[in-house]
């Protein structure tokens, strides 16, 4: 038999294909990362997690990686300037990065200490996301795009921001935002930079095609863009339009979407510079995906192209239309939000609890027992390899008879019991026998994820993971230890909430989604780690407290010249009594209200005063606790 190898593992799980050179296995069968891309020094992310627990930092622990940040904001800028050379572009390309990805202050701040030497910029979607702009130490030069809903507040946010030295541009995506400026304009000192959202007929590709094309929520239609001109020029504004603006939807997955939406936007730019427009920047928005699955293909979970192929497809179909229109090339920008942050950051749960559907003792046939019996242990003790199917089937039709015999009250509850125990047996050696033949049918697929076990993680979908439960959005999942070893049992995760959501069960496979996930069996005493990998998009931002779980531990780690690595910061998750604050529930009143409790039972007899001090304290105690599992408890 074939020795089982780091590589199978890494096959299993598509690290090679999903993890974008960051992420491999070491010789120990612990999950590694290479934070700084095309360098070899690595992180071994179990003894991190060991660490870290050693010190009393207990999980679900979330690990980002600001130096993938850095490589992320690299690799996208380097792929733009090699498609400025290749082409002969006449212009440069500008990266914006959009708050609302991630409004993390740690990110923000990495990713423009990052992306200073590249001018990378900020995109802001409401006032508070200005507002937390504008006090950032951006590189100089560079943008602060305003998208989003625009009231005369807005505005004068914005006007201020301008006062700060920022190059604030506010994009205007409705004809009664034109007029909230023109109106404003008297006010504004001095009037922001413009741009003007078309809305393109283009659409993207994926679960968020609808954010493009006629219906799209945002834009303006090639009439509103040349009525908005006509205002602006009137009003003796049009000097302050400099960008045209687009965005076909975030996660685009097919790059010919891409190139039609490209085409279609660069013709506009092309005839408004015709008109005497002088735009001189062309936003292309956001949309550019992460292969979260791996297969290269135009799946929800994945994208056909690559980074390079999308700045190579932007750069030569603007070039294209400019020269064929004879216009100058504009100043790229974009607006790639998912593809700097996705990477950076991963879920560490540790498995507190295993639960096997329909896992019984083998069962002891007895003469006493009724037909039906007898032949449900006939077909658990001759079901083999050539049989499994024809074996199953009769299995299925002895359960119905089973079942009807009885609820007619011809059996015991002693007899449907030990009946339903040789019925499962036939099932777990049905799916046994099934694994090692060419063709699998689909009815025992369905068996083998029914049969799975259900792994109790110590985490919270619906704070850490909320596009998995939301979107049914798929994210990698592997163990980070024992990966040299071999995975023997099948489990869907299921997380601490008292929600039946609360689980993940859909997982990465190259050809298709597996509804169940290989991993290791327990051992008694000792943690099984599992990592949520690729969620540093979104999923920080949209978590929510179901159950009262909150902000998990975080660490940020970094590897060192030396090759070693280092916790430069720590943040501790949300206590019990952080949590209830947010929801308006006084910590000192609720332990006052206990107390009076307590109180009351003393004085009428019903509890000792020793009682009631140790009640007191352990109440307190409590509230000040992590709001996730402590494995010293289990």
């Amino acid at each position: 038999m074939k020795t089982y190898s780091l590589q199978d593992s890494r096959d299993l799980y598509g690290i090679d294909n999903w993890g974008a050179g960051y992420f491999d296995i070491l010789p120990s069968g612990h999950l590694m990362v290479r934070p700084v891309h095309g360098e070899s020094q690595s992180v071994d992310v179990k003894q991190v997690v060991d660490e870290l627990v050693a010190r009393g930092i207990s999980t679900p622990i979330l690990l980002r990686f600001p130096q993938i940040l850095a490589s992320q904001v690299e690799r996208l800028s380097g792929a733009f300037a090699r498609a400025v050379e290749e082409f002969g572009y006449r212009s440069v390309y500008s990266p914006v990065f959009p708050v609302k990805v991630n409004q993390r202050k740690e990110v923000i701040q990495d990713l423009l200490r990052s992306g200073r030497r590249f001018r990378l910029g900020l995109e802001a979607g409401s006032r508070a996301e200005i507002l937390i702009a504008m006090a950032q130490d951006a590189p100089a030069g560079s943008l602060l795009v305003c998208n989003g809903f625009k009231d005369a507040a807005y505005l004068v946010t914005a006007s201020l921001g301008m006062q700060l030295g920022h190059k604030v541009v506010v994009v205007l995506e409705k004809p009664f935002e034109v007029e909230n400026l023109l109106r404003m304009a008297d006010q504004l000192d001095p009037v922001p930079y413009l741009g003007l959202r078309v809305k393109l007929h283009s659409r993207g590709s994926g679960r968020w095609e609808k954010s493009g094309g006629a219906a799209s929520k945002f834009g303006l239609s090639a009439s509103q863009i040349l009525q908005g001109i006509d205002k602006l020029r009137e009003a003796g504004l049009l000097d302050r339009l400099c960008m045209l603006h687009f965005h076909i939807g975030s996660q685009v997955t097919e790059i010919r979407r891409i190139k039609t939406a490209i085409q279609e936007a660069s013709r506009i730019y092309a005839k408004l510079r015709k008109m005497g427009v002088e735009i001189n920047l062309l936003n292309v928005g956001g949309g550019l995906g992460v292969d979260y699955d791996g297969s290269r293909t135009s799946s929800d979970a994945s994208v056909n192209y690559t980074v390079q192929e999308f700045a190579n497809d932007v750069v030569y179909n603007i070039k294209d239309i400019c020269k064929r229109e004879e216009v100058p090339e504009p100043e790229i920008v974009s607006e790639s939000g998912r593809a700097l942050t996705a990477y950076h950051s991963m879920l560490i749960t540790d498995v507190v609890a295993a639960v096997t559907p329909n896992s019984v003792p083998a069962a002891v046939l007895d003469d006493k027992d009724p037909p039906v019996v007898q032949e449900l242990g006939y077909i658990r003790d001759r079901v083999n390899p050539k049989n499994h199917r024809e074996f199953w089937h009769d299995a299925l039709q002895q359960r119905d008879e089973l079942l009807n015999r009885f609820n007619l009250g011809y059996l015991s509850l002693e007899d449907r019991a030990k009946g339903e125990s040789l019925f499962w047996e036939v099932a777990h050696k049905a799916v046994r026998f099934a694994k090692h033949q060419k063709y699998v049918s689909e009815e025992l697929e369905n068996l083998e994820h029914h049969l799975s076990s259900k792994y109790i993680c110590n985490f919270s979908v619906f704070q850490s993971i909320p596009d998995s439960w939301a979107l049914e959005q798929l994210f990698p999942v592997v163990p980070i230890h024992r990966l040299h070893q071999q995975p023997t049992c099948m489990a869907t995760l299921v997380d601490i909430t008292c929600d039946s959501d609360g689980e993940i069960d859909r997982f990465v496979d190259l050809k298709d989604i597996k509804e169940s996930l290989e991993v290791h069996p327990l051992h008694p005493g000792e943690p099984y780690y599992l990592g949520v990998l690729l969620i540093g998009a979104y999923q920080d931002v949209m978590g929510d407290y179901h159950n009262l779980f909150g902000a998990v531990n975080e660490a940020h780690i970094c590897v060192e010249p030396d090759g070693k690595h280092s916790v430069r910061t720590l943040l501790r998750g949300d206590t019990v009594r952080q949590v209830s604050q947010i929801f308006g529930h006084d910590p000192d009143a609720l332990s006052r209200h206990v107390e009076g409790f307590v109180e009351m039972m003393v004085r009428e007899g019903r509890m000792e005063k020793a009682t009631a001090t140790r009640i007191n304290a352990s109440y307190r105690q409590e509230l000040s606790r992590y709001t996730y599992l402590d494995r010293n408890n289990f």
